[in-house]
């Protein structure tokens, strides 16, 4: 009998317990977690690589040779870092890695130390039965990730492109996971949604300028209302509805199976993901939505200048055309500086590996559709992309009708359930020692 399937949750509440929060703009430190990583990895025979831009900020990575060297390798990567939690608005400690109501409690279980632990458990079960896949592993481990990769994914592939020598496809997070649908007979239908596209990221930094004065003073010319007003008309935006390839076979197959239309509105449709549907809308279409405001240093002072943070996605294609709709929308008495940004991605729903992963589903969830979709975030396969590394989210897991999966992520009281994490580490190896 497979161990993986059992090391798995505890390598997941081991990793959650390990706080390995990224605050972005450089303030993060994954050397406790990589530590771990490659401690489970030596004890098991292996020989990490790391690699690091900075004492606190390393990757982790490790080759399993393949019994045919003539095949194209595959990477399965993960990111060892999360977003940061506010312990008072959860109802467990972020940072416990609690096993409650059968599942695994705490930041990162679902982004993404489950997937991690899903990795870790694969790698450790076969380098401890000898077990040889078709074709070279790669299993890499990334800090970074939740600030873009500047330190991680984007800094390994500019400075150990080597570490990818012969690898063409990769595996990530973000995908694999399941919906239940009902169908249109009455039954109801599990469906698992395969990441084939994500879109591409605008990080801008808008800066509105005015006079500075005393508070007690009107003022026509202050910069935090010109910057409220521009932010309200980018709020108000209508950005078109677009549906690309992988949207609109996603579309299309929840069409097929619950028998309910989507021309011209698709939001019936939507209806039927549950809590997935806001990772879909958000693929209908650019968005840009304000996440931080810095603005005075007084009470009675009214400052030269006020800024904000915007976090923007555009679909494939759309990164020019959103940069203009945004200086328009802010208008001319503020400034739009690109903080970081990075592209979108659309990858074919078919080929070997698409063809293996839904295999791999189907032997452990026999008649579950796999459906293609649009990511509204981003992954490191970007930065692998450069690589020309054609990159899938694939974290399977299958999921409770009823649990809340999609607003966990850098959501409050992120949790996994442990059969879910079992039975991916099954998928995962099926798919990893078939390929």
């Amino acid at each position: 009998m497979s161990e993986a399937p059992q090391d798995v949750v505890r390598i997941c509440q081991e990793l959650i317990r390990i706080d390995s929060s990224n605050y972005g703009e450089g303030r993060g430190d994954e050397r406790a977690a990589a530590a771990y990583v490659v401690a489970q990895l030596r004890e098991v025979g292996l020989d990490p690589l790391v690699v690091a831009p900075a004492p606190e900020r390393p990757s982790v990575f490790a080759r399993i040779p393949g019994a045919d060297s003539s095949l194209p390798a595959l990477c399965v990567h993960g990111h060892l870092d999360v977003v940061p939690a506010n312990a008072a608005h959860w109802q467990v400690d972020p940072f416990s890695g609690l096993d409650r109501d059968g599942c695994i409690w705490g930041r990162g279980a679902v982004d993404m130390k489950g997937m991690v632990a899903m990795m870790l458990a694969t790698v450790r079960e076969m380098a401890r039965c000898g077990i040889r896949p078709r074709r070279d592993l790669v299993f890499g481990f990334f800090a970074d990730e939740e600030a873009g990769g500047v330190y991680g994914s984007q800094w390994v592939v500019a400075n150990h492109p080597e570490i990818f020598a012969g690898v063409t496809e990769a595996i990530s997070e973000v995908g694999g996971f399941s919906v239940t649908l009902p169908r249109a007979d009455g039954a109801t239908q599990r469906a698992y949604l395969l990441q084939t596209a994500e879109k591409g990221i605008l990080w801008l930094r808008l800066t509105a300028h005015g006079r500075a004065g005393h508070g007690s003073v009107p003022n026509d010319e202050n910069p935090i209302v010109r910057l409220a007003q521009a932010i309200a008309r980018i709020d108000a935006h209508e950005w078109p509805l677009e549906f690309i390839p992988s949207v609109r076979e996603l579309l299309d197959g929840l069409s097929r199976i619950t028998g309910t239309g989507y021309a011209g509105d698709p939001e019936p449709l939507l209806a039927h993901l549950g809590g997935a549907a806001g990772f879909v809308r958000a693929t209908l279409r650019d968005t840009a939505n304000a996440t931080m405001l810095d603005a005075g240093y007084k009470h009675n002072v009214v400052p030269q200048d006020a800024s904000a943070s915007l976090d923007c996605r555009f679909l494939p294609g759309h990164d020019e055309r959103v940069l203009k709709t945004l200086a328009d929308l802010a208008g001319d008495h503020v400034d739009i500086e690109i903080r970081h940004d990075d592209i979108a991605l659309d990858s074919p729903f078919s080929g070997g590996l698409v063809a293996a992963m839904v295999a791999a589903l189907q032997a452990e969830d026999p008649g579950a559709e796999v459906l293609p979709y649009c990511l509204s975030g981003g992954t490191d396969n970007k930065a692998l992309s450069r690589l020309g590394i054609t990159g899938y989210g694939f974290a399977p897991l299958q999921l409770p009708a009823d649990l809340e999966f999609a607003p966990m992520f850098h959501g409050i009281d992120e949790r996994v359930p442990t059969q879910s994490l079992r039975f991916g580490t099954r998928v995962l190896r099926r798919l990893l020692t078939t390929y």
